[in-house]
């Protein structure tokens, strides 16, 4: 393994910009904020301060703070992570997933107090964040792989990190990797998640309160994921739009930062400060990596879906974070309980998609919250 600093890539980084100067408004329907896609007044104020605000190189800076790591893993890519090691000898190892369109950005506001808390009584954590397959700094797979492989990737990198047994968190993605992991690794001592990615085979409603839940995944399933069908599907063709097009990459994920997130009403932009954004999308930008993101979606399709094998179930003690705006909203703890053995549970009083960007402080003390449970 070899350490890494992610660097500015200069070259890269003034090709961006000569197309971001060079990109042209089009028409929008009248009266439109984001019903239709991204909303062009916020593109256009994005832009503005992408080209006279924003500073790439001081976002890098920011996070070559944190100790970065290559890591060759054996029958599969290189993957990045941040290995941050806690001082205190007590503390357990947290492998903790982003997703898409998201980075190891999400979790800005957490390494330092995981590994480091301010409480002496809070738990402690050897922080590993990897950067998924073909994303940022993370190589990519030769062929599409799905979130199944992507687990055992992981599973690996933290024994090739020197850890026998974890603790795991995630979201978007990580929750659905950390389904598989539950199923299949023997290391996992924990499952904490804040989205609702593997479910049961069996997801047919019994109660008032679930046929409500299936009627709202439903009516999100037909206004959201068209995204999700497109990356399963033609990846590449959306590649070649994208690959050459920076402000196609920064509509394609503010749309999604905004229409995810926990927005208090009526959308009018996404709730995050432009420089959040804008660092979340150069890193998809300078690495060249948003074509190979997509990859994993078609990878989840090739191997069959978010559906836990029949007759399985995740045994693994899970904990719960449920915020009422997240696109993978859980459902009631009943309908989760029928895949996952539940041992905590907390439905947060706000936040949606993003929770360790919109609600750092929520996530964090839930996740504290679920390790003290497990004796970490």
């Amino acid at each position: 393994m070899t350490p890494f600093t992610i660097p500015v890539n200069a070259a890269e980084t003034e090709w961006i910009r000569a197309r971001v100067e060079a990109w042209r408004p089009f028409p929008e329907p009248a009266g439109h904020g984001w019903e239709h896609g991204a909303n062009m007044g916020y593109m256009e104020r994005l832009r503005a301060h992408w080209l006279h605000r924003f500073d790439w190189p001081a976002a890098v800076a920011h996070l070559n703070r944190l100790p970065h790591l290559r890591v060759p893993i054996e029958d599969g890519p290189t993957l990045h992570c941040v290995h941050l090691r806690s001082s205190r000898p007590e503390a357990t190892p947290l492998l903790i997933a982003h997703g898409w369109p998201g980075s190891i950005l999400e979790f800005d506001a957490l390494y330092e107090r995981l590994a480091e808390p301010e409480d002496p009584g809070a738990p402690a954590f050897h922080v590993v964040a990897p950067s998924l397959p073909g994303y940022a700094w993370s190589d990519p797979p030769k062929v599409p792989i799905g979130p199944r492989a992507v687990a055992a990737l992981y599973d690996r990198l933290m024994v090739a990190l020197g850890y026998d047994r974890y603790l795991y968190q995630g979201g978007d993605w990580g929750s659905v990797i950390g389904g598989w992991l539950g199923l299949d690794s023997a290391r996992l001592i924990g499952l904490h998640l804040n989205g609702y990615g593997l479910r049961s085979a069996d997801m047919g409603a019994a109660t008032e309160a679930e046929r409500a839940w299936l009627g709202w995944a439903r009516r999100i399933r037909a206004t959201e994921t068209g995204y999700l069908q497109l990356q399963a599907t033609k990846p590449q063709s959306l590649g070649f739009a994208m690959m050459d097009s920076p402000m196609g990459v920064a509509a394609w994920l503010a749309e999604k930062y905004c229409g995810w997130s926990d927005t208090k009403g009526t959308i009018v932009e996404p709730p995050f400060p432009f420089d959040t954004l804008l660092a979340t999308i150069m890193i998809y930008l300078t690495t060249r990596s948003f074509a190979t993101a997509t990859w994993l979606y078609r990878g989840m399709f090739l191997e069959g879906g978010f559906t836990i094998p029949e007759g399985r179930r995740i045994e693994v003690p899970t904990g719960v974070a449920a915020f009422p705006r997240d696109l993978l909203a859980f459902p009631p703890r009943t309908m989760v309980e029928r895949g996952y053995n539940v041992v905590h549970w907390t439905d947060m009083p706000r936040g949606g998609h993003f929770a360790g960007l919109e609600e750092p402080e929520l996530l964090l003390a839930d996740l504290r919250s679920f390790a003290r449970s497990l004796g970490a």
